[in-house]
C-alpha cells in the first residue's frame, strides 16, 4: 500500500492551496483516511479526517472552518482544501489511512493508522 501526498508549497497569508493524496495497491472502501500536521519544533497534530464510506468528517479546532476534507472513492484520493491560511498552518502535512474503520474516540490518535505518505511541505508566508 502507497499514500502518495502532493500540492504542498509556498503561499502567502490569507491563501488557499489543495493537498491530496493518492491511495494505491488496496482498496479503503471502508476504511478511514486522515491529515495530521508537523510544525517545526513540534509534535505531530491531528488536522482532519473522512471516512471512506459515508464521508462523515471531524476537524481539529484550529482547523475547523477553514480547511475541508473530501475523498474521490473512483480515484481513491483523498484532498484537504486550505484556505485562510495563517503562518501557524506551517507544517509538513502528512496523509494517513486505516483499512478498517476508526472508532470515533481514535480518530485523532495517529496509531490508528497503519498506512501513512511521505509528507509535503506547506509554508505560509507573513
Amino acid at each position: 500500500v502507497q499514500l502518495q501526498a502532493s500540492g504542498g508549497g509556498l503561499v502567502q497569508a490569507g491563501g488557499s492551496l489543495r493537498l491530496s493524496c493518492a491511495a494505491s495497491g488496496r482498496t479503503f472502501s471502508s476504511g478511514t483516511i486522515a491529515w495530521f500536521r508537523r510544525a517545526p519544533g513540534k509534535e505531530r497534530e491531528f488536522v482532519a479526517v473522512i471516512r471512506w464510506s459515508g464521508g462523515n468528517t471531524f476537524y481539529s479546532d484550529s482547523v475547523r472552518g477553514r480547511f475541508t476534507i473530501s475523498r474521490d472513492n473512483a480515484k481513491m484520493t483523498a484532498y484537504l482544501q486550505m484556505n485562510s491560511l495563517t503562518p501557524e498552518d506551517t507544517a509538513v502535512y502528512y496523509c494517513a489511512a486505516s483499512g478498517q474503520r476508526v472508532i470515533t474516540s481514535e480518530l485523532i490518535n495517529p496509531n490508528a493508522y497503519a498506512y501513512w505518505g511521505q509528507g509535503t511541505l506547506v509554508t505560509v508566508s507573513s
